[in-house]
């Protein structure tokens, strides 16, 4: 038994030691270095202060708008980084090798090869929360980003399309960056046409609560008389808003138009009045002319029913003639033939007993009965 136990102490330790010589040393864990311009953050770590970058707005990828990531890790490992609402590059724009805001993709895999850094950079086009999660390893690191809105690159107007003559109306204007994210605090001014509505206030800011993010509201009354409110809309100042278009991102909208139609509800009372007294006598009409068809047709059909009886009463009647002719035919032939029969026979008993006197005068003895 000790010989047994001193056999399976010497392969534990032999299983070991060659354990031990085989695994390599401890793998470094990564560490990460952030920075915006050469200005380093420390707390985009955590969702409560994500690092803040402006939105790319001249549509190049420069150092001011992208947050620079350099990770350090093993030698001859690889760095995957994903992101979510964020985009992530390898490099910086040049005039050489522009990088713009449809570059990059969401997720990148970084070979150190025989270095020990993996560098990166991610911009974001988006003012909500976004992530990038890092992870070499088998340590995953998360840091936040948000994008803050450029300048106003369109104006959107949200307006009733017709209103009642001296009535009020809001109207409502959107302001955009080149992106579509919503600009707050920013004031908008508007201009009425010929006089065709009266503001409340002819300038409103773009609200900053969840409310009225990004959008002013402009009160109208709308003139007694005419047929249309005509406003436009512009930033109040010219610098809070795109001084041109850049190429390969949205055109600038920063003039529109609110038309609202005015409506003079007096007048199309009474034109729906008119219309209805001529729809109801339209009715009317509709209705007597019907009733004088149907009473026409009545009659109509009482004529020709009255004049199909007629003609079988006719066509009755002529059988009844024909009948009766055939039948006093009958008659008269009948009674031609009784007074024939009659006479027929008057002239035979007259010569049968002008016979039978002249027989019992010949034969007294055997006289014959005569017929009375």
């Amino acid at each position: 038994m000790k010989s047994f136990k001193k056999i399976a102490l010497a392969m534990v330790a032999a299983m070991t030691t060659a354990t031990i010589v085989a695994t390599p040393a401890s793998a470094a864990v990564m560490t990460v270095a952030v920075d915006l311009n050469g200005t380093a953050n420390t707390t985009a770590s955590a969702i409560a202060t994500p690092a803040l970058l402006p939105v790319p707005a001249d549509n190049k990828i420069n150092a001011t708008d992208a947050l620079k990531f350099v990770a350090t890790v093993d030698t001859g490992t690889a760095v995957s980084v994903t992101a979510t609402n964020a985009t992530i590059v390898s490099a910086l724009h040049t005039s050489a090798a522009p990088v713009t805001a449809s570059s990059g993709s969401s997720s990148l895999t970084i070979a150190t090869g025989t270095g020990t850094t993996a560098t990166f950079y991610v911009y974001t086009k988006t003012t909500a929360i976004g992530s990038v999660v890092i992870n070499n390893g088998g340590t995953t690191l998360t840091y936040y980003v948000q994008g803050t809105a450029g300048k106003i690159n369109n104006l959107t107007v949200s307006a009733p399309a017709n209103g009642a003559a001296g009535t009020k109306q809001d109207i409502l204007v959107t302001a955009t960056d080149v992106f579509g994210n919503k600009v707050s605090g920013k004031s908008l001014t508007a201009t009425v046409f010929a006089a065709t509505a009266t503001l409340d206030s002819s300038t409103a800011s773009t609200g900053s609560t969840l409310a009225d993010f990004g959008v002013a509201k402009f009160t109208a009354t709308l003139p007694t008389t005419g047929s249309r409110a005509l406003i436009m809309f512009a930033p109040t100042t010219s610098t809070d808003a795109n001084s041109a278009d850049v190429v390969g991102l949205t055109a600038r909208t920063l003039a529109p138009f609110a038309e609202i139609t005015v409506r003079d509800l007096v007048s199309e009372l009474a034109a729906e009045k008119t219309a209805k007294e001529a729809a109801q006598k339209a009715l009317a009409d509709a209705l007597a002319k019907a009733t004088a068809d149907a009473t026409a047709a009545k009659t109509a059909a009482d004529a020709d029913k009255a004049a199909a009886v007629k003609a079988e009463q006719d066509k009755a009647a002529a059988a009844a003639k024909v009948a009766a002719d055939a039948l006093a035919a009958k008659d008269a032939e009948i009674a031609k033939l009784k007074a024939d029969t009659t006479a027929a026979l008057a002239a035979l008993k007259k010569s049968f007993n002008a016979l039978a006197a002249k027989w019992n005068k010949a034969n007294p003895k055997a006289k014959i009965a005569l017929v009375k």
